[in-house]
């Protein structure tokens, strides 16, 4: 029988059960002991005997005969055991004493060794020693060795890392040495390169000038050379001025985006040039909107000529301060879907002629009525007629009275007002703003400015009714107070502005955060009362975009580190600091730091301010226009600001500190600059025109007032190469004549607003002539007066004076009072 060590275990407990293995052996045993003649049989009577004894009492002798039995003492069970895989061992006695016999002997032999060892001592105990101090020398020597070759390769290992520190060392003087070089060799090239492409410049403005000069000449003698009757004007113009460019190869498409651009006496010009151009004119969305009031002397009879033809197309329509007459303004009711209508500042505009538009015009979302003669029977007709009326501007319209508002709650009323401006109507009490509470419930925008009699009672009055206002200005009411701020707080504001107020202090602030989380907009200008504390409360404004705190005097640098602290400068677009003279350096080292989304800062007149400041400003690359006038800045400052290549608008009016030499280091680098203020800089002279002529083409924007060195020769170099140039103020130019207004009127002919007082050089007539080429000019040609800094000639007064608004000069002319006798060529149009 195999072993059962690899058997099922189900089957190995059965055999255990059964006593299987116990009773193999025992027969085995007994067939091997007693070898019977029959083996059969021999079985059969041995399994009886073992069934009649039970399996308990079973020996492995049980079936040999006691005379054959050997004499051996039973050690185990059973001697099957082994074979069945049970582990157990047979051992006899003489296998035992062997056993004992041969550990007894092992055990003696290794204990009398060693006792042998320890206890008698060996012969040659000399050679011993001997050897044993060998070893202990040789041991002595290995330790002795190993201490200085340890000592050995720590002095090596540190000399080695001394010499790589040094060669690294070496090479990065050797890398910076080379990067030096490197640096100078470009800084070189870039400065020929800069010089070249400056230089290119200058001689492309010489050639530029001088082919100016050539055309200015040949024009002048154009103008005096006398027309023959039977040559044309249009035959003139072509032998005077050569084609350019033929706008007939544009697209279609591009030259109706042009004449979308064109004004209206422009696009009635461009109709008579040719058919192909009368079409294109003809087409009805260069019709949507009609601009009125940049176009002057137009005839009444035009102007009802095209309200007719277009009335069905007209949706904008903007007659501010036109002069037309009563019958004109009645052909506005032609238009029947017409959307937004301003005719502000028409002194012709009656009651009747509203009375017209709003019959024929009900679908008018947005109304411009502010400084008209309008009266309490206009206002009965805006809920009559006006249901969808969003926008309404009733600015310094004084002859209505608080009944003519509550008119604005009859029939459907005007309860979709969103926008409303009572700026300057100081005829209204706290009667009229119940009124306008109770018919305009929905108002969101609201604009109260030079109300003087306004009080903390008729704000409480709108509040209660008008939850929805999201927007509110008043400007020029000082009895507003900390009270009507806190009624405020019932409204959801996103914007709110006061101006010249002395009642306003920090406690209205000081909740702001839970009275109006979403506000992004505050205008606190000319607030004296407001400190640091009201910045500090400021600063947790997260949706905050625009700060102004002009004229906030007591505002420190404390206070704007408190605020830009805070999550309101993540946000921050606009800061306006015009004024605050304590704020010094550090506040513009925080700005730079925390203010990352800033596009418009103003620091006028913040005289703590120096060319470090600049420094910081530089670092600020998301700044598009900032303001330094009044500053210390030097031209080590602006030579600093030239670094900052992304800024449009640049304002260094009363910068006593700078001259040309800055100026020009600013501009060379500044191509892109589109707004210069550098005005009651006197020291300034023709080379900072010159600088902005070659590199800041581009420029629509300059203001040169209070500067008497300015001379014809700058003004000439400006209008040959600035085209672009829309607003010029050269106020206080003495030196300046008559030329410089024809070399403006042939240079820059997009320009739009011209001022020039106080320059005595420049004659009426002059004057007059220009008038016609600008949207509005202003002129005077007496003396500058004291506070410009210098007298009639130029030089400085001893004496400074401080600077007072202009006030009752007889001379002064504006645009207005320029008219043409010329017949309107377009009052022809039929």
């Amino acid at each position: 029988m195999s072993s059962l060590r690899s058997a099922a275990p189900k089957l190995r407990n059965y055999f255990r059960d059964k006593y299987i293995p116990q009773i193999c052996e025992a027969l085995l045993c007994g067939l091997l002991v007693t070898c019977p003649d029959d083996p059969l049989r021999y079985l059969e009577q041995m399994i009886k005997i073992i069934i009649k004894n039970g399996l308990e009492n079973l020996l492995w002798d049980m079936c040999i005969d006691p005379s054959l039995k050997p004499k051996l003492r039973r050690l185990s069970e059973t001697y099957l055991e082994q074979l069945f895989g049970l582990d157990d061992q047979m051992v006899t006695p003489e296998l035992m004493v062997k056993a004992c016999t041969f550990y007894t002997g092992h055990l003696v032999k290794s204990h009398f060794g060693g006792w042998k060892e320890v206890a008698i001592p060996r012969a040659n105990q000399e050679a011993i020693m001997a050897e044993k101090m060998s070893r202990a020398m040789e041991h002595y020597n290995f330790r002795c060795l190993k201490l200085f070759f340890t000592h050995w390769f720590s002095y090596v290992k540190t000399t080695r890392e001394r010499l790589v520190v040094s060669l690294l060392r070496l090479q990065v003087m050797f890398y910076n040495q080379r990067q030096k070089l490197l640096l100078a060799r470009w800084k070189e090239r870039a400065r020929q390169r800069s010089k070249s492409r400056e230089d290119e410049l200058i001689l492309k403005h010489e050639l530029q000038l001088r082919k100016w000069k050539y055309k200015l000449s040949k024009s002048i003698a154009v103008e005096e050379k006398p027309v023959s009757p039977e040559q044309s004007a249009s035959d003139t113009a072509v032998l005077d001025v050569p084609v350019e460019f033929d706008i007939a190869v544009l697209p279609e498409r591009a030259i109706m985006q042009i004449f979308l651009y064109l004004s209206f006496r422009d696009t009635i010009t461009c109709g008579q040039v040719n058919r192909s151009w009368m079409a294109m004119t003809q087409r009805g969305f260069l019709w949507n909107a009609i601009d009125f009031s940049t176009s002057k002397n137009i005839a009444d009879k035009c102007v009802v000529t095209t309200l007719q033809k277009w009335r069905l197309t007209v949706l904008r329509l903007n007659f501010r301060g036109c002069l037309f007459r009563t019958k004109t303004l009645k052909a506005i009711s032609h238009c029947k879907n017409l959307q937004e209508l301003n005719v502000s500042d028409c002194q012709s505009l009656t009651d009747e002629s509203m009375r017209h538009i709003s019959e024929g015009c009900p679908g008018v979302l947005y109304l411009n009525l502010s400084n008209t003669a309008i009266t309490n029977r206009t206002m009965r007709l805006l809920p009559r007629y006006f249901h969808n009326l969003q926008n309404l501007s009733l600015a310094y319209c004084r002859k209505f009275t608080d009944k003519g508002l509550q008119y604005l709650n009859l029939g459907n009323g005007c309860h979709k007002l969103i926008y409303l401006d009572l700026s300057g109507c100081t005829q209204i009490s706290v009667q009229g703003f119940r009124n306008i509470a109770s018919s305009c419930t929905g108002i969101m925008h609201l604009t109260i400015n030079d109300m003087p009699t306004l009080t903390d009672n008729c704000v409480k009055v709108l509040v209660e009714k008008c939850p929805r206002i999201s927007t509110v200005v008043f400007i020029g009411s000082p009895h507003i107070s900390d009270c009507a701020f806190k009624a405020l707080s019932a409204c959801n504001l996103k914007k709110i502005r006061f101006e010249g107020n002395k009642r306003i202090t920090d406690a209205c602030f000081k909740y702001i955060d839970k009275n109006y989380p979403g506000i992004n907009h505050i205008y606190m200008v000319d607030c004296k009362a407001l400190t640091d504390s009201s910045l500090k409360s400021l600063s947790v404004l997260k949706q905050l975009t625009v700060l102004n705190l002009t004229k906030c005097i007591r505002i420190s640098d404390a206070g704007l580190r408190q605020f830009l602290d805070g999550p309101a400068s993540a946000r921050l677009r606009e800061l306006n600091l015009t004024n605050c003279s304590l704020l010094g350096d550090t506040s513009i080292l925080r700005l730079s730091e925390r203010c990352f989304n800033l596009h418009y800062l103003s620091l006028r007149n913040c005289e703590h301010l120096t060319d470090m400041a600049i420094e910081f400003l530089t670092n600020m690359l998301s700044l598009i226009s900032i303001d330094l006038s009044g500053t210390l800045i030097t031209n080590e400052g602006l030579s600093t600001l030239s670094r900052h290549r992304r800024l449009r608008e640049l304002s260094l009016s009363e910068c006593t500190n700078i001259t040309d030499l800055g100026i020009r280091s600013y501009c060379k680098t500044s191509l892109h600059l589109e707004h210069l203020d550098v005005s009651y800089c006197a020291q300034l002279t023709d080379d900072i025109i010159k600088s902005v002529a070659i590199f800041c083409t581009r420029i629509t924007s300059l203001n040169i007032a209070g500067c008497p060195k300015i001379t014809d020769g700058g003004l000439e170099a400006l209008s040959a190469k600035c085209h672009y140039l829309h607003i010029l103020d050269i106020s206080g130019c003495i030196l300046l004549t008559d030329q410089i207004l024809q070399d403006l009127r042939i240079g820059c002919k997009q320009l739009r607003i011209l001022k020039m007082r106080f320059c005595r050089s420049i004659s009426v007539a002059a004057a007059h002539r220009m008038a016609a080429a600008v949207q509005h000019q202003e002129y005077s040609s007496g003396n500058p007066p004291r506070w410009f800094g210098y007298d009639s000639e130029g030089n400085p007064l001893a004496e400074p004076h401080s600077k007072v608004p202009i006030k009752n000069y007889s001379e002064l002319i504006v645009k207005e009072a320029f008219s043409s006798d010329e017949e309107n060529p377009d009052s022809n149009l039929k």
